[in-house]
Parts: structure tokens; C-alpha cells; sequence
């Protein structure tokens, strides 16, 4: 069996979101699927963004925002899955206070490079003077 547990993960940083890299395209033994675990802190927000080619699918773990895709925009919540089509823009957004977590899968596997590069995951009000 293979396990990667959430403290072992490669951790990725994009402005404000966190990305832990639970399996990246190729890892582990998969070719069809890669799997991120997303923080959102409050107040911060994604660009509209696509995944290319590949599926995609949101997990809500912990708290709520806001999903939208392909001009679609409802509110989320813990245990609400998803579903963005191939080639289909999209973002998610943390609006409370509270931190929203997400379980992240694509396939097929997009890279975390590719996935969280700074145009996809640019936060909306950012500034590189920023601190957070």
C-alpha cells in the first residue's frame, strides 16, 4: 500500500494559497491521476484559471467559499464535491475568516508546477509588497 500522509506532502506557496502536493503527475506509481490539498485563507481568492485537458474535481474539507465554473458561481461548503469539465475556467475563493481546505484531483495528471504556476494561481488583490 502506498500512503502520503498531509505532513509528509511537498508544500507549495502561490501568493497566498498553499498547495500540499499529495501526488504529483507520475508519483507514486499513478498515470492517471494527481492530488493536491488546498488552503484558502480568508479574504483570498484564485483568477479564473483552466486545467487544460484534464478533469478536475474539489473536495470541500474544511469550511466554505464560493466555486465557480464556466461563469457558474455558488457557495461551497464542507463535504460539497465539484466537477470542472476539461478546458473549462474556473476559481475558488474564501470570502469568511476562516481558513477553506480542499482535496484537489485531476487526471488526467496535471504537474503542480503546471497546475499552481503564478498566472493560474494569482490571488486576487495581490501585491508582491505584500505580507502575509
Amino acid at each position: 500500500m502506498l500512503v502520503r500522509r498531509l505532513n509528509e506532502a511537498a508544500v507549495e506557496d502561490w501568493h497566498r494559497l498553499r498547495a500540499h502536493v499529495l501526488m504529483d503527475a507520475g508519483e507514486l506509481g499513478s498515470r492517471n491521476l494527481s492530488v493536491t490539498w488546498v488552503t484558502v485563507p480568508g479574504g483570498a481568492s484564485q483568477t479564473l484559471h483552466s486545467s487544460g485537458e484534464a478533469e478536475q474535481a474539489y473536495v470541500v474539507v474544511r469550511g466554505n467559499g464560493t466555486m465557480s465554473v464556466a461563469g457558474d458561481t455558488q457557495e461551497v461548503a464542507e463535504g460539497d464535491l465539484i466537477l470542472v469539465p476539461p478546458a473549462t475556467e474556473h476559481s475558488i475563493g474564501n470570502e469568511g475568516e476562516g481558513e477553506l481546505a480542499c482535496v484537489s484531483i485531476q487526471s488526467p495528471p496535471v504537474a503542480a508546477a503546471e497546475l499552481y504556476s503564478d498566472q493560474l494561481a494569482e490571488v486576487a488583490g495581490y501585491d508582491d509588497d505584500d505580507q502575509y
